[in-house]
């Protein structure tokens, strides 16, 4: 049996990671964005375009394409950078690493680093725009979404498949591990989906269940994954197992609360 934990664990760090870093970041990145907070229909706008730019690429010249993905990570890493050291001058220089180290010492290592590093910072970054119900009804369109591009128009993948072609750091590939041979992949949007869903989680219900959320969402995925592999399902949405794992620590949160409210006890 195939069996992977390394990009499960690696995704249990990377909410770790997010929730500290929001929690100390907040108040900086709501003071960026003025208070400002998206509502339903701006979820709803928010996931149409999201489909619409997975649908895009594929029609983008690739030089055009390049340049604009390469100018949106240098954007992120540049106000990601701008949070822990507001200088200008300084908050460069990660850019600049980047477009240097893409151009000229390009390997897995970095091609990963950076992904993660995107990933955690347009989660934290984005993190405060998103409240209780606006979350919910993004983790079900979003879903929804990418059932369709996936599994029915396909649109998903080939575009994947295109971003793959250029070498950009639009997911995070990692070997699978204790199985060997093998290699797991899931896109930034998946990183940043299971970012959100562990910032809102632990919003709501302290950093404590926060930090137990992401535990279960990480072994839901691991479970998901393991059967997706050894059934050679080649594709399939990660945001379904994502929001699997979200919606079964809900259920275990909902369950928890029951059993002590009817038996007076806090466990």
């Amino acid at each position: 049996m195939i069996v992977d934990v390394f990009l499960p664990s690696v995704l249990f760090l990377i909410g770790v990671i997010v929730i500290f870093l929001y929690s100390r970041l907040d108040k900086k990145v709501d003071q960026l964005f003025g208070g400002q907070e998206l509502r339903l229909k701006h979820i709803i706008l928010l996931v149409a375009a999201i489909g619409t730019m997975v649908t895009v690429i594929l029609s983008i010249p690739e030089h055009a394409l390049l340049g604009i993905f390469l100018f949106a990570y240098t954007t992120i890493l540049f106000f990601f950078t701008f949070l822990f050291v507001p200088k200008w001058y300084l908050a460069v220089v990660p850019p600049v690493l980047f477009i240097l180290s893409f151009l000229y010492f390009w390997n897995i290592f970095l091609f990963n680093f950076f992904a993660i590093i995107f990933g955690i910072g347009i989660s934290v970054y984005l993190g405060c725009l998103f409240k209780w119900k606006t979350t919910a009804a993004f983790a079900a369109l979003l879903t929804i979404m990418d059932i369709i591009q996936v599994l029915i128009t396909k649109d998903m993948v080939k575009s994947f498949n295109r971003v793959l072609e250029l070498g950009l750091p639009a997911f995070i590939e990692l070997p699978m591990f204790p199985s060997v041979g093998w290699f797991s992949r899931l896109g930034l949007g998946d990183v940043f989906f299971f970012g959100l869903l562990s910032i809102q989680t632990a919003r709501k219900y302290g950093r404590k269940f926060g930090l137990v959320s992401i535990l279960i969402m990480a072994i839901i995925f691991f479970l998901f994954q393991t059967v997706q592999v050894n059934f050679e399902i080649k594709h399939f949405p990660g945001t379904v197992f994502i929001v699997g794992g979200w919606l079964t620590s809900l259920g275990a949160r909902y369950l928890y609360d029951l059993f002590t409210s009817k038996n007076g006890v806090k466990l």
